[in-house]
């Protein structure tokens, strides 16, 4: 990978991304433990997304030091980025709507990681980062081992937890924030 304000900013943006939505899926992890290891599970959560996150925020100022090369490439790439962005937008409203439609909500989170991990095959061809393909299937194979394998609920001592949404939520954040870690040390590590 180069060492160019384009590298840098794109990868910090890829990183404060992965910061972010990790974080949610962290939530959403936190929702199925029902309190089970409260406060120190949330707390956790949110500190590696706010390290990643400063490690993102660290790499687009070190992109504002180095001399612009903007080209038509670029554009190209940040207009397809705008359209994989926005079709899984509408596609997870969508599948929002004809999960409360059907009555079947319990199905949200998993269909919702599917349309993520789906979303990250364009843009692994887009940015020509190998290692999205990986995030991206990691992501379709945690929702479908998760909907057609895990309980729905166990117990850890005398509480009850819903483990699907325990396991989507912080197998996905994981996976999420392994790529941004991943996304940072590569750059940092980068030969010129």
């Amino acid at each position: 990978m180069m060492q160019t304000k384009e590298a840098y900013r794109g990868t910090g943006m890829g990183v404060i991304f992965m910061a972010f939505f990790g974080t949610l899926w962290a939530g959403i992890g936190v929702m199925g433990l029902q309190e089970w290891g409260f406060p120190y599970v949330e707390l956790a959560s949110m500190l590696v997304g706010l390290l990643l996150l400063i490690g993102g925020i660290s790499l687009l100022h070190q992109a504002q030091k180095m001399p612009e090369r903007t080209t038509s490439h670029f554009q190209r790439i940040r207009f397809w980025f705008n359209i994989v962005f926005i079709a899984e937008g509408l596609l997870i409203g969508a599948a929002i709507a004809i999960c409360n439609a059907i009555k079947q909500t319990e199905l949200i989170p998993a269909v919702i990681a599917i349309i993520v991990g789906i979303h990250f095959l364009p843009l692994a061809s887009l940015f020509r980062i190998k290692l999205y393909y990986v995030t991206g299937i990691m992501l379709c194979l945690l929702a479908l081992i998760t909907l057609l394998v895990a309980p729905s609920t166990i117990l850890l001592g005398d509480q009850q937890i819903r483990a699907k949404l325990s396991l989507l939520g912080f197998g996905c954040a994981i996976t999420l924030w392994t790529t941004g870690l991943i996304l940072w040390f590569r750059l940092k590590h980068a030969k010129s």
